[in-house]
């Protein structure tokens, strides 16, 4: 441990010339995840031929995209309402699965768990056609919820995997501390554990919102009510305009106001996300 200090010690207080290549590498990654994002919000601003923005620089992209059919903030409502109940979701049923395969030893846990994983080895677009079927015969077909539903069977696997590494990495004299004093089972998960792995549920929350927010196949195969469907499948329709003509304007600024919230989440929760990847390997 006293090595690892002084090492991490010594990396801080290195010459700026040793530093430089880490620099320029780290800021090179940077620019090459943000080049297309400032491309997409310089384009949904410029002046471009065949847009709502032909002369001069301004937010006239955003008014036709503010005016697209049932209008831009009902596909926000729908994402943020799919966004919502898949994070809702996700959390519940990790939460108590990451718990059971961390803390209780039963006949076939493991198997279990790895057939849980196993979901991840399963083609996602093989699965789309059955659960349309499945969710016709249970009628949550084309509706918010049943979209949020089976994005959520394909978050779990992670997110059961996450939330178990995260209970194994506190420590078991916690909860045994809290039973100790009064608590019951759920108590010590709800009042000791819960705030112990609030970075592992940050990172799961995160996953599962991005997921959502940006799926695509999903609800093009589930959704068929066109005031029904979220922001991304949205804006792809626009693409399909009259005689060919593709507004480029409108869809650069369409990408923008779907990249917005997500850099602005992770910009906000980047150390609860960096925390909670890190956890598994802080056990012990």
């Amino acid at each position: 441990m006293a090595t690892a200090t002084a090492s991490s010690r010594g990396t801080r207080g290195a010459h700026p010339l040793l530093r430089t290549p880490s620099y320029v590498l780290t800021g090179g990654l940077a620019l090459l995840f943000l080049a297309p994002l400032v491309w997409a919000a310089v384009a949904s601003v410029s002046p471009q031929g065949g847009t709502a923005q032909t002369q001069g620089w301004g937010f006239g992209n955003y008014v036709t995209l503010a005016n697209y059919q049932a209008g831009v903030w009902r596909y926000v409502l729908n994402s943020t309402i799919v966004s919502g109940l898949t994070v809702l979701f996700t959390l519940g049923v990790s939460l108590f699965g990451g718990y059971a395969f961390a803390r209780f030893r039963f006949p076939g846990r493991n198997l279990l768990f790895m057939l849980t994983l196993a979901i991840l080895m399963v083609p996602y677009a093989t699965l789309l056609i059955p659960l349309y079927v499945l969710l016709n015969a249970i009628g949550l077909q084309n509706s918010l919820v049943g979209l949020a539903l089976v994005l959520t069977l394909f978050q779990l696997p992670f997110a059961t995997f996450m939330m178990r590494i995260s209970f194994e990495s506190v420590p078991a004299e916690l909860e045994e501390a809290a039973l100790v004093d009064g608590c019951g089972t759920f108590g010590a998960l709800v009042r000791v554990l819960m705030p112990a792995v609030k970075p592992g549920l940050i990172t799961v929350a995160l996953f599962a919102f991005l997921a959502a927010w940006n799926d695509f196949i999903a609800p093009l195969i589930l959704i068929s009510s066109s005031d029904k469907v979220p922001l991304p499948l949205a804006i792809a329709n626009m693409r399909q305009q009259v005689m060919g003509i593709v507004d480029y304007g409108a869809t650069q600024a369409g990408v923008v106001v779907l990249a917005v919230p997500c850099v602005l989440l992770f910009l906000i929760l980047q150390r609860h996300y960096v925390r909670g990847f890190m956890s598994g390997a802080l056990k012990g």
